[in-house]
């Protein structure tokens, strides 16, 4: 790797020997860099501070030895404060950085996802935005970036228009009476699907509890598990935001 500017978001780190930690960030121009930061964990580091989990950060790395780049400066342009004071929040935040965490791409440049990322925790950290639906929706909206809208309008599996009673992880999309498969899912939890991922979006998350709204964070949850093929963590070790 050459030398690199660019912005980032901090989506983990992990200690490495004594004084250092490695640091996982997606980049705006450059994708998923893993990089180290030596003596990072020193009380005189300069930077450690700007290096935590959700951290969107100005960064500079230099060549490091294979895979690894090496911090040499970094900078905050958003420390997301009023996100980190809610645990409700915060949990959201964790989720989704585990997902694009999971994303098997490194070194692969996808400007798109890093201005997803900065856009949900930005709705995080604004008071007027309810947490209930911001990791569920940027599930889906991955999906759709991806090229795998779930389909929501008609039956996946015949192209009825319905009644439309369950929705299908695997095969990404919602199932008529006669071709139900997969879980059952309400109108109400439906609708609000339909209304993510047709451009309401702004107005779903300025509803505080919509109706289905833990239908929709469930089946969000096993749709992005399912396109990933792996189990996330944050995900099923806490509760479904009300």
């Amino acid at each position: 790797m050459i030398d690199l500017r660019d912005e980032a978001v901090v989506l983990r780190t992990y200690r490495s020997g004594e004084a250092d930690r490695i640091v996982v960030l997606w980049t705006r121009e450059h994708g998923k860099v893993r990089a180290i930061a030596k003596g990072v964990r020193k009380p005189s580091s300069k930077i450690g501070g700007a290096l935590e989990p959700m951290a969107h950060v100005q960064i500079f790395l230099g060549q490091g030895r294979g895979d690894l780049a090496i911090v040499r400066q970094v900078s905050h342009l958003d420390r997301f404060i009023n996100l980190r004071a809610s645990y409700d929040r915060l949990t959201h935040a964790m989720a989704i950085l585990e997902v694009v965490d999971a994303i098997p791409l490194d070194d692969v440049a996808d400007e798109e996802i890093f201005v997803m990322l900065v856009r949900a925790l930005r709705t995080l950290d604004t008071p007027e935005f309810f947490a209930a639906l911001v990791s569920a929706s940027f599930f889906f909206k991955l999906l759709v970036h991806d090229g795998s809208e779930p389909v929501l309008n008609e039956c996946v599996s015949c192209g009825s228009l319905g009644p439309l009673v369950a929705f299908d992880a695997e095969s990404g999309g919602v199932t008529c009476a006669n071709c139900r498969n997969g879980r059952p899912i309400s109108a109400e939890a439906l609708e609000l699907m339909q209304r993510i991922v047709g451009g309401d979006l702004a107005n779903v998350l300025r509803e505080e509890s919509p109706p289905g709204v833990h239908e929709v964070n469930s089946l969000a949850h096993e749709a992005i598990e399912r396109h990933l093929g792996r189990r996330l963590k944050v995900l099923r070790s806490t509760p479904t935001s009300p």
